[in-house]
């Protein structure tokens, strides 16, 4: 897939946020150094699918608590969710969710979704009761059977455009 430098990043944050060694993302981007991108810059980021061929993407709303998947553009299903409390809040911005792991239990519930921004992701919940409220330290978190279900569809790769 291609990213785009967006201001403030480092490579190294890239290389971070994507889980990938920093030697990958620059192997797969001849030219590019460390010290030396800009905003705009488009960097290859080696084995996360082209978000463009995906026909999935979700929408998350903060205040609103409530994540919204999307087919070709047509509203799929909307779910109820949990978010970050305050000094955890979570990230506003664009993402792509570069792993699934279904997860044995506890506090991340049984799946695991990845963002592409380090320590952040979708996750099912060991308390039901927290859906709806901003309790979490920053990540979306759902009933398991809905998380479940979510990572059953989308892909890799999928976007995840995350507003106020």
């Amino acid at each position: 897939m291609i990213h785009i430098v967006k201001t403030g990043e480092t490579l190294y944050q890239i290389a971070t946020d994507f889980r990938k060694p920093l030697k990958t993302i620059i192997d797969a981007n001849p030219g590019v150094s460390p010290g030396a991108i800009y905003p705009g810059q488009p960097i290859v980021i080696p084995g996360i699918p082209n978000t463009h061929t995906i026909p999935y993407r979700i929408e998350v709303s903060v205040n609103k608590r409530w994540l919204r998947l999307y087919k070709n553009g047509t509203l799929v299903k909307q779910y109820p969710i949990a978010v970050g409390r305050m000094l955890h809040e979570t990230p506003i911005g664009e993402f792509i969710v570069i792993n699934k792991s279904p997860n044995p239990g506890g506090p991340y519930g049984t799946m695991w979704m990845s963002l592409s921004k380090q320590g952040y992701g979708i996750h099912g919940t060991n308390d039901p009761s927290s859906i709806g409220k901003a309790v979490s330290a920053g990540c979306i978190r759902m009933q398991n059977k809905d998380v479940e279900e979510l990572a059953g569809i989308i892909p890799v790769g999928t976007p995840v455009m995350i507003t106020p």
